[in-house]
């Protein structure tokens, strides 16, 4: 490519969202350039989603081997992490090389450009010393980066985030997790069926804090039966490593916890300064891009995934992917709506939810009816018995009469979210919804039961 060049269009960061543009974009004709400085895939598939549920899959088999004496037989299993390591390199990274998205994105027609990418102007993108004008506009996809607490000390150790956990080859004897939300509970929960000694630190009241109270009970309840120290209304006072160990000090004086790793797991952030957000009148202090229904951020730019502060979910980024998409190529489409927007905690149990957790709908000035039924109070949850922990919790707007919330948790938490989920977007009566055939024995009919419990 030359030193100045142009393009129809500049896609800026190629996780799922910005590959899912770029490649739709060139596969429509349109000449594409995609930006990427560091793997074309982006975190979801290197250093989230992908590698993370291989994990929880083999600790969830340890689980269920556990069970066995309770309702089958005899069992005896050896933990191997070796065995899930070399399943995450092998079969979901290819050791962390991307040649396969990336030539999946030239095989569509795209240019693939590596470096960082910044803006400098309206429809100007700068790589290095190179600068590419994009003539219809451009799409920042650059995603969020973990964000570190300013812990006196912490900066100065060798702390893990989860890209450490994920490539982690032998697993720590000892480890403290700093957060409580779905990824530092997920990590805590594999890590302590292999066989490491974990202690979650969490400063809030609860785990999980961004949901339902039920939802961090159960995470927590989970979490201890598998040995994992929960310390939650805690906060670090400082830490310090050295002779290969870290030292967590504590507020309010207690014992130190004196750990072999420690995984930073207090949230994710985006770096609008980084990208020269300022050249075209966006403010680079601002914890996300602003974007309307079309995920337009300004003429000729777009946004699409974390760096928006929709959520950090690759399903939120492959939804606004294919609404900017459709923008770009001029075609009909509605806005972007997430009043139903989905998330599972993928622990044993899974939490799955959607929509407003009570408080959220009360603090919103709704008229509130909600209901929780455990999962073992439905036929199936009763046969499954071991493991069968979870619940199910509904939150009405009762002047509408209509579903805005819902948790789903249990062995099958994220897959029966997704009746929940319909009901919730679609607006379904709460009268239609009760008057619905409900699969028997499913642990979904456990939602026809707290529909009948709404109080």
């Amino acid at each position: 490519m030359n030193a100045h060049e142009r393009a129809d269009v500049v896609v800026v960061g190629l996780g799922p969202g910005g590959e899912h543009v770029a490649g739709t974009l060139a596969e429509a004709g349109l000449d594409v350039v995609g930006v990427e400085a560091e793997l074309v895939g982006g975190e979801c598939p290197y250093w989230g989603c992908v590698p993370s549920k291989m994990m929880i899959r083999a600790g969830d088999l340890l689980a269920e081997a556990g069970r066995v004496p309770a309702l089958a037989g005899r069992a005896a299993v050896t933990p191997d992490w070796n065995r899930v390591a070399a399943r995450i390199r092998d079969e979901a990274t290819d050791d962390w090389h991307d040649q396969v998205a990336a030539d999946r994105l030239t095989a569509k027609g795209g240019r693939l450009v590596r470096g960082i990418g910044r803006l400098a102007g309206p429809r100007r993108v700068t790589v290095g010393d190179r600068t590419i004008e994009a003539r219809r506009g451009i799409v920042l996809a650059t995603g969020t980066r973990p964000r570190i607490p300013s812990v006196p000390g912490l900066r100065e150790t060798p702390y893990w985030t989860n890209r450490d956990a994920m490539a982690a080859k032998e697993l720590p004897e000892s480890m403290a997790v700093l957060g409580g939300g779905a990824i530092g509970v997920e990590l805590a929960q594999v890590f302590a069926r292999f066989g490491c000694a974990v202690t979650v630190i969490e400063g809030q009241d609860r785990l999980l804090s961004q949901e339902e109270p039920e939802a961090g009970e159960l995470a927590a309840a989970a979490l201890r039966a598998d040995g994992v120290t929960v310390l939650t209304g805690t906060r670090v006072r400082e830490v310090g490593h050295g002779d290969d160990l870290f030292t967590v000090h504590l507020e309010g004086g207690a014992e130190p916890l004196r750990v072999a790793r420690l995984l930073v797991a207090t949230g994710r952030m985006a770096d609008l300064g980084a990208l020269a957000v300022h050249t075209v009148g966006i403010d680079p202090t601002a914890p996300a891009v602003p974007t309307d229904g079309q995920l337009r951020a300004a003429e000729g730019l777009w946004a699409v995934g974390d760096i928006t502060g929709r959520g950090a979910f690759t399903h939120v980024s492959m939804y606004q992917a294919q609404i900017a998409v459709r923008d770009i190529l001029g075609e009909p489409g509605p806005d972007a709506d997430y009043r139903a927007l989905p998330r599972v905690t993928f622990t044993d149990p899974e939490i799955g939810a959607v929509g407003l957790t009570e408080r959220q709908a009360r603090e919103q000035g709704l008229r509130v009816r909600t209901s929780v039924l455990p999962l073992a109070s439905s036929t199936r949850g009763w046969i499954h018995g071991p493991g069968n922990e979870g619940f199910v919790k509904l939150v009405e707007d009762a002047d509408r009469g209509v579903l805005v919330g819902a948790t789903s948790a249990g062995p099958a938490g994220g897959e029966v979210l997704y009746g929940l989920n319909v009901a919730v977007h679609a607006e379904v009566p709460v009268h239609t919804l009760r008057h619905m055939i409900y699969t028997y024995p499913t642990f979904h009919r456990t939602v026809e039961a707290a529909l009948g419990a709404l109080r």
